[in-house]
């Protein structure tokens, strides 16, 4: 589960987060939406750790995520907006293979997880491709197969269908279907509500760095009706 108390973050004089609380349970499939500015990156980054709390806490697994960044950082796996964030190799398999290395794990089964992870999102077998020769989509892919690799109990995912076509798109959703079936928490961080909706057990917006609406699809829907902010599709 992942846990936000009274979150708090500020850049410079400008409060980005204001005293947010936000829970994702286990194997929950929840919706971030909310426009541009509205603090939805700011918060997702500070459940594994990227970001730091000018107040407030955030819990994943019950244990605060700045006391065990390690368990932060294999629990809640994150897919950035723009894949060549996260990449830190030049070939496929190198770069999902790192997350595994940096957890200590023998080959055997770090090779396993970097085979089974590929194969979950239709790459299996490209691990000596070159990242800078793929198309978006396989990079999007390949961003996915990374956080997959360390096994997390909870996946962000900050914009993933940026500059997807929509065979890409597809082929990210029904992984996300999987993952979300197999009891794994996905998190889709977005301003595009396109095929999700359906999909997703929550709906959450945010507004000037506040939750404002925290409901089920259907009723978070309803609820936005008359709200003076962006909508966010």
């Amino acid at each position: 589960m992942i846990e936000t108390r009274g979150l708090v973050h500020r850049y410079g004089d400008v409060r980005v987060l204001d005293e947010v609380d936000l829970d994702v349970a286990d194997g929950e499939f929840v919706v971030l939406a909310g426009a541009n500015g509205s603090g939805k990156t700011t918060l997702v980054r500070h459940w594994n750790g990227l970001l730091d709390a000018d107040d407030g806490e955030v819990r994943v697994n019950g244990t605060r995520v700045q006391a065990d960044l390690v368990a932060a950082r294999t629990a809640v796996g994150m897919v950035f907006q723009e894949p060549r964030d996260g990449f830190v190799a030049a070939t496929v398999g190198e770069d999902v293979a790192f997350g595994p290395e940096n957890l200590g794990l023998e080959r055997e089964d770090i090779d396993a997880r970097v085979r089974d992870a590929l194969a979950a999102v239709n790459l299996a077998g490209r691990e000596s491709e070159r990242i800078d020769e793929l198309s978006g989509g396989e990079r999007e892919r390949v961003a996915i197969a990374g956080a997959l690799a360390m096994r997390p109990d909870h996946l962000v995912l900050d914009e993933p269908f940026t500059g997807l076509d929509q065979p890409a798109r597809e082929s990210v959703l029904d992984r996300l279907d999987a993952l979300h079936e197999s009891g794994t928490s996905v998190v889709v961080v977005t301003h595009d509500l396109r095929d999700l909706l359906a999909r997703a057990d929550r709906l959450c917006v945010l507004a000037d760095g506040d939750v404002i609406v925290d409901d089920t699809p259907t009723r978070a829907v309803e609820r936005l009706d008359g709200v003076p902010v962006r909508r966010p599709c």
